[in-house]
């Protein structure tokens, strides 16, 4: 249905909640209004439900998916007051030939990570800035990366350094600022590796990192290997899911069976995690520990630090009572 400026925001919600996609064609910044209006009508998740705040968050995001925007070639926007959006599209869609159609809230969702990728994410760690790509996890949890910056070494000259999963890339270049000789960094996402590559180009640390595209290990063996998987063991439900939602703990288990053949002796796999997940009921001390046994791993020590970002403190978030008892670890973990 084509709608405009004079689509009530009701009608609107009760139609996006029936299946019928909303063409926009009146003024783009009351699109962004209407958008802003259909997301207080969604029904919001029940507290303290796992699962069932998954469903809510997946019907909202079908729901506000439903309004849509027309595209000209190149990624311009025919609509009265509509930003120039075209470096943020091409960033991700790459070039553009013919018209096309797109939901306003995945625009929104491009035009904040292009944002972010131009300012990039200020890491005390690090002295410097990680400049985030869409769809590659941003650092804006310090304390996983604090953890990694201030943990002891397994070694007083730290040679080889493998980084499981980097993402941006940030974990990689800690290692490499805290003396590793070579730092290995892997991610099996090619969205990730050309975004890591880039921020280890422009901390000036391409000579010590090298980033390649693969799942899991590289060859060889490394002094330490740090593995910061997805936190929880669920299915994702976008790209960006990928670095919260590990299905059936894939990662996390690929790491801990593989540990034995990538260490030296002597060497070190730094586990990042946070517990999350077993106040949430989706895994307990007692599975991840049996992993590790499992794995033939020892547990060498284990270091903890409280989230630093505000949702534990948001009392009207669904997940409160989990988030607010949250901790992450970084478990020193020795053959």
């Amino acid at each position: 249905m084509i709608a405009d400026d004079r689509l009530p925001a009701d009608t609107a919600y009760r139609m996006a909640c029936e299946g019928t996609a909303l063409l926009w064609r009146g003024d783009f910044q009351n699109a962004r209004q209407l958008l802003r209006a259909m997301a207080r009508r969604c029904k919001p998740a029940e507290p303290g439900d796992f699962h069932r705040y998954r469903q809510a968050r997946s019907q909202r995001a079908r729901t506000l998916g439903m309004l849509l925007i027309p595209f000209d070639a190149g990624h311009v926007i025919p609509l009265r007051r509509a930003p120039d959006v075209r470096v943020a599209c091409e960033e991700v869609y790459g070039g553009a030939a013919g018209p096309a159609v797109g939901q306003l809230r995945e625009l929104l969702g491009l035009i904040g990570a292009h944002e972010w990728r131009e300012k990039g994410v200020e890491i005390p760690a690090l002295g410097a800035r990680i400049h985030p790509h869409h769809g590659v996890f941003s650092p804006v949890r310090g304390e996983y990366v604090d953890l990694v910056a201030a943990a002891p070494l397994p070694a007083r000259t730290l040679g080889t350094a493998f980084d499981i999963g980097t993402g941006t890339g940030v974990l990689a270049a800690v290692l490499a600022r805290r003396g590793a000789g070579h730092v290995v960094a892997t991610d099996c996402d090619p969205l990730a590796v050309a975004c890591a590559r880039e921020n280890v180009a422009r901390l000036g640390l391409a000579g010590s990192v090298e980033v390649t595209e693969t799942d899991l290990f590289p060859p060889g063996r490394a002094q330490l290997v740090v593995c910061n998987p997805p936190w929880l063991p669920a299915k994702p439900s976008s790209p960006l899911d990928q670095a919260v939602y590990d299905p059936g703990g894939r990662m996390l288990g690929g790491f801990l069976d593989g540990l034995a053949d990538h260490l030296e002796p002597g060497g070190e796999g730094w586990l990042v995690m946070s517990d999350l997940a077993e106040h949430l009921g989706l895994r307990t001390r007692a599975d991840l520990l049996g992993a590790f046994e499992r794995a033939g791993v020892r547990v060498v020590d284990r270091l903890d630090a409280r989230p630093g970002h505000r949702r534990p403190h948001d009392a009207a978030d669904p997940l409160h009572a989990a988030r607010a008892a949250e901790v992450t670890s970084l478990w020193r973990l020795g053959l």
